[in-house]
């Protein structure tokens, strides 16, 4: 009997840094047999909130990320941004799991058409400020009615950043279920 292949994936942090909470979310993927890299895109700083780590993010040079070509493209939060724009535009993505935002994939902001048959799963708290709240919870809805290999699966709960372990916003539970969820896609590839 064949071993299953295992995925590489690449999992982009908050704008509160690759913190412990990031790094324990990679490990839970990686408990699955998976390689997963962490880039650190501020070089080792951790913003005390969302708004400094805004501003600091605001002055990172543009990167091409060749180095993770065909991979799955994972993101929380603020990691999003790249890892779907990487998704979408990359030949050879493997996939994409967006945690806590999403892209329009149509109108105006948009990056472009998701992939036919790229697989990719929207995890996000329905009550979140700023999923529910900003559009990204109405993206990933279209996102699944328009791609075929789209899920969108949506906790109970307001928190934002509820999967990373260091941060008071850290719901045990939920982030259980985003994680036995992503080994599955993962598995399924």
């Amino acid at each position: 009997m064949e071993a299953p292949s295992m995925a590489e994936v690449v999992l982009f942090h908050h704008l509160r840094g690759l913190t412990d909470g990031v790094r324990a979310f990679a490990g839970g993927l990686r408990a699955g047999g998976h390689t997963v890299h962490t880039p650190d895109l501020f070089d080792g700083a951790l913003p005390g909130s969302l708004e400094e780590g805004s501003a600091l993010a605001g002055t990172l040079p543009e990167r091409g990320w060749e180095e993770y070509d065909g991979m799955v493209y994972a993101g929380i939060s603020w990691g999003v941004m790249t890892a779907q724009r990487l998704a979408q535009t990359r030949p050879g993505a493997r996939g994409a799991l967006l945690y806590e935002a999403c892209l329009p994939v149509t109108g105006q902001w948009a990056i472009g058409p998701w992939p036919q048959g790229l697989p990719v799963q929207v995890h996000g708290m329905s009550a979140d400020p700023f999923f529910g709240g900003e559009g990204d919870a109405d993206a990933a809805r279209e996102l699944v009615g328009l791609a075929d290999s789209a899920q969108l699966y949506l906790y109970d709960g307001d928190a934002h950043l509820f999967t990373d372990a260091s941060l008071p916003s850290y719901d045990a539970e939920a982030t259980a279920l985003v994680l036995e969820r992503s080994l599955t896609m993962l598995a399924a590839l």
